[in-house]
């Protein structure tokens, strides 16, 4: 694990960015970040570069009203893919813009993203969004190489409290990312009206024709749809019940 340095983006935030080589020192990384641990983790996933603007628009008033002022209440931790794009730009802005103290951490894979001081070699590479609080960054040079690294951080950060994910558009990495939530038993929201993999999800929830992949994903009884364009109260309401720390004790009884 190499030493943490600073990384000062020109809207004025500094994020610690953290530089690990295996999976296994991710314990330990987040007790140095002290987060003061363990406690309920948000998990987003989804689509990058690749959204509509048509989709952005709409989703960024969700970020903003409802996902983000849901996980300032709660106290709880975001762990995403980093990158200034899609998903997690949405959720850096939003929390910039109620003026948000929670941890967003973004997990990256080192081959793939440029910061201030340190540009990419790869073609498709893009620079991490800058309203995080923390970077992670790890072995790859592939999109999608962060996957299992994402899980495992919120895995370790959230311990014995609830997490969960929420799936929002996406294409073939999505899959990947779903797959590992209901791998870790991570109850996953799919946002139903987002876009691509997320519709195709919701398509096998409704019993209606989709993609392959998504009936041994929805198999797992781990997903449930939340329509954003006719009921986005819905989500703030499950995001509460989910991410409650109580929830675990209310599920137990």
């Amino acid at each position: 694990m190499q030493t943490p340095s600073q990384c000062d983006f020109s809207n004025g935030n500094s994020a610690d960015l953290h530089t690990i080589e295996a999976i296994a020192q991710l314990p330990s990384l987040v007790e140095t970040l002290k987060l003061n641990t363990p406690r309920p983790v948000l998990v987003i996933v989804g689509g990058a570069s690749k959204i509509s603007p048509e989709d952005l628009a709409r989703l960024d008033l969700l970020f903003k009203n409802v996902v983000a002022p849901v996980v300032e209440r709660l106290q709880a931790v975001v762990v995403d893919g980093g990158t200034d794009s899609g998903v997690m730009q949405l959720i850096g802005q939003a929390r910039a813009a109620i003026g948000g103290i929670f941890p967003l951490i973004g997990v990256s894979a080192i081959g793939t993203v440029s910061y201030p001081g340190m540009a990419c070699e790869n073609e498709d590479g893009v620079t991490l969004e800058p309203n995080h609080s923390h970077f992670i960054l790890v072995p790859g040079s592939n999109w999608g190489d962060e996957s299992q690294w994402i899980a495992e951080a919120a895995r370790v950060i959230s311990g014995a409290t609830p997490s969960c994910t929420i799936v929002v558009n996406g294409g073939e990495i999505t899959w990947k990312d779903v797959a590992q939530s209901v791998e870790d038993n991570r109850q996953t929201i799919v946002l139903e009206g987002s876009g691509r993999a997320a519709d195709e999800l919701a398509a096998e929830l409704n019993d209606e024709p989709a993609d392959d992949r998504a009936a041994p994903l929805v198999a797992s009884g781990l997903l449930q749809a939340i329509d954003i364009d006719h009921d986005p109260k819905a989500l703030e309401i499950l995001l509460e019940k989910l991410l409650a720390v109580d929830s675990i004790a209310t599920s137990s009884v």
